[in-house]
């Protein structure tokens, strides 16, 4: 058996797959993809740019918000490249170091979208629960501490599966089953012991999949608790509204992530195409949605994007 490493000589690259069975339609299918990458790319640099551009939005809220559309924007810019490619000009190769920095990028701002999430249920504590003192405690230095933070951790969790990973030799096909390259796609190439691969990876299931959204549920918890406790019905329904979004970008992340996960553990033998739907879902639906949700559901954006416009007219 022909064994492949990091260290021969020989040129090594991974051959991606596109939509199996639907390789004659590619030129087609590139048009709903095209159209979801650029919503995603125009919703995300226009909640970018409203946050900058009116004073008002320069608050805690909208600053984590801005956090989850830069990471947004690096999910979508991560796997266009290589989609796209594939789908108009029938591109597959990815070569090795090329794979590995996409699997870098990929997996790190996914997690570090989770990442965000929890910061952004904090926040949505501390203006419910402690709003006499929201603006004391969520100061700008204390919000850029909580974005390093952020940063230092999605590295540190993602830097030692890709290491783990290109230690390994890889001897069965290079054929990865997605347009990108994931960790779960990838480890199935090796022809080694992945052991410690696989106890690295359900230690990170316990760290983003069960962790962040077990502490976004006791921070709602809390929220729901101090709520029901003093507020009257009006404002209840006013402090629960201001949550809708953030309760809707969390669903929209974690119930892909969870049905992925779940899919590449129990359901490996299951088509193709169920693979792919679920990963390309996971990876589009919060970049297209999130700019979407909070654009509908924010009095404050809406109004930002409309005066944005207008100056945009003027000029």
């Amino acid at each position: 058996m022909l064994v492949t490493t990091n260290t021969s000589e020989e040129p090594f690259y991974f051959i991606l797959t596109g939509i199996p069975g639907f390789e004659a339609m590619h030129i087609w299918l590139s048009i709903p993809f095209c159209c979801l990458y650029m919503i995603s790319i125009l919703g995300n640099t226009t909640i970018l740019a409203v946050i900058q551009t009116e004073p008002s939005l320069h608050q805690p809220m909208y600053l984590f918000l801005s956090m989850l559309a830069v990471t947004d924007l690096g999910l979508t810019l991560t796997t266009l490249p290589t989609v796209m490619r594939l789908l108009w000009f029938n591109v597959r190769e990815i070569s090795f170091e090329a794979c590995f920095m996409q699997f870098f990028f990929l997996h790190g701002f996914s997690f570090m979208e989770s990442s965000v999430l929890l910061a952004m249920a904090y926040d949505r504590f501390v203006a419910i629960c402690r709003p006499l003192h929201y603006v004391s405690i969520l100061t700008e230095s204390v919000i850029g501490r909580i974005g390093i933070a952020i940063i230092i951790r999605c590295v540190l969790v993602v830097l030692p599966s890709l290491f783990l990973l290109k230690r390994l030799p890889f001897c069965h096909s290079h054929l990865l089953s997605h347009s990108y390259c994931l960790h779960q796609d990838m480890i199935h190439l090796v022809c080694a012991d992945t052991r410690v691969n696989s106890w690295y990876a359900f230690v990170l299931v316990l760290l983003i999949i069960v962790l962040d959204p077990l502490l976004i549920l006791v921070s709602y918890g809390l929220i729901l608790h101090s709520v029901l406790g003093t507020a009257s019905q009006a404002e209840r329904f006013k402090a629960l509204n201001n949550c809708l979004s953030h309760i809707l970008a969390v669903l929209i992340l974690y119930v892909p992530m969870v049905g992925l996960s779940m899919t590449h553990r129990f359901a490996r033998h299951a088509s193709p195409l169920v693979h792919v739907i679920m990963a390309n879902v996971y990876l589009l639906s919060p970049p297209v949605l999130n700019p979407i949700i909070y654009s509908v559901k924010t009095k404050q954006i809406r109004q930002g994007i409309l005066r944005l416009l207008c100056r945009q007219k003027i000029h």
